[in-house]
């Protein structure tokens, strides 16, 4: 398992009776998790002494609660640096905006830092034996995280997500991560179609992140279930690589796909054509209160080295 265990202005600070109890910065937050299936005794003060619950309803969705929570607050995360780094942008510190929004979420997904840190060190590595810019396609690219991760590292990123709002808190989290002027190409698009007109005008790219919803519908009423569409979306997403491509993410936070069928799919539309080596694993965030790992979806990861 890949653990984001890097983090100090978050952490999973106990789980139990399907929810997660984490702390964001100064505040504490209760979450449904649906891999929460354990009821273990609540021993930790933070369930006493929240800031904001989100409370699942019967009937679907759900609704947040709060306690002395802010509208908006913002955390750090600390790249890690390359043993071989020249210094320059080294464990660089990314800025977060974050608020309560629908359905439970925050504006970051804190598991994804284990495959920020991966990456980033390819582009720096690749970057200073190259001296030329390494080009990255971030797709459902959310508020940015991997975005900004990458930027940091010296990459000229394309951002793409379909929603507007999203793109924009992108925008805000690199101006608060000093990243406002970095290369960074900001789209909103759908992912499907942005790709097949890439592959019409000749682009490639020498780093693909893929971060797919379970399920989504596209501007045009268009159905993404992930388990009917990713294998045809990777095999025409991988169109896109370089020649010298350095490597594709691909993430899952769908539990039907297992870290092996993610191997399985980068095996064959990506290392078949650019050998390579694929790993794929799950993903996780340490627990304080009993010192195990919270699964939090795959990850499947394709390098050239």
């Amino acid at each position: 398992m890949w653990i984001a265990d890097n983090w100090k202005d978050y952490e999973v600070l106990d789980t139990s009776g399907g929810e997660k109890l984490e702390r964001w910065g100064d505040y504490i937050l209760v979450r449904p998790d649906p891999q929460v299936i354990w009821n273990t005794p609540r021993e930790h003060q933070g369930w006493k002494h929240k800031n904001g619950h989100y409370h699942r309803s019967a009937k679907g969705g759900g609704e947040w609660e709060f306690f002395r929570l802010p509208d908006e607050w913002s955390i750090g995360y600390d790249l890690i640096a390359p043993q071989d780094t020249d210094g320059e942008n080294a464990g660089q510190s990314l800025r977060f905006h974050l608020k309560p929004f629908s359905f439970k979420h925050t504006g970051l997904f804190p598991e994804q830092a284990v495959n920020w840190d991966w990456f980033s060190q390819l582009i720096r590595k690749n970057r200073n034996s190259s001296g030329q810019p390494v080009k990255v396609l971030n797709l459902f690219a959310y508020t940015g995280g991997a975005t900004l991760a990458a930027a940091a590292a010296g990459a000229a990123v394309t951002h793409v997500d379909a929603s507007k709002g999203m793109v924009g808190w992108a925008r805000e989290n690199a101006a608060a991560s000093g990243l406002g002027s970095a290369p960074i190409r900001w789209l909103v698009d759908d992912c499907v179609k942005f790709v097949e007109r890439e592959i019409r005008r000749g682009n490639k790219y020498d780093g693909i992140i893929m971060d797919p919803p379970s399920y989504g519908r596209g501007p045009k009423g268009e159905i993404w279930k992930i388990e009917e569409s990713i294998w045809p979306f990777l095999e025409l997403t991988a169109q896109l690589l370089s020649r010298n491509a350095l490597f594709l993410l691909i993430n899952s936070y769908t539990t039907g796909l297992q870290p092996a069928v993610l191997s399985y799919m980068l095996n064959a539309a990506v290392a078949k054509r650019f050998g390579g080596r694929v790993a794929s694993e799950e993903i996780g965030l340490p627990v304080g209160s009993s010192g195990l790992v919270l699964p939090c979806g795959a990850s499947g990861r394709w390098c050239r080295e």
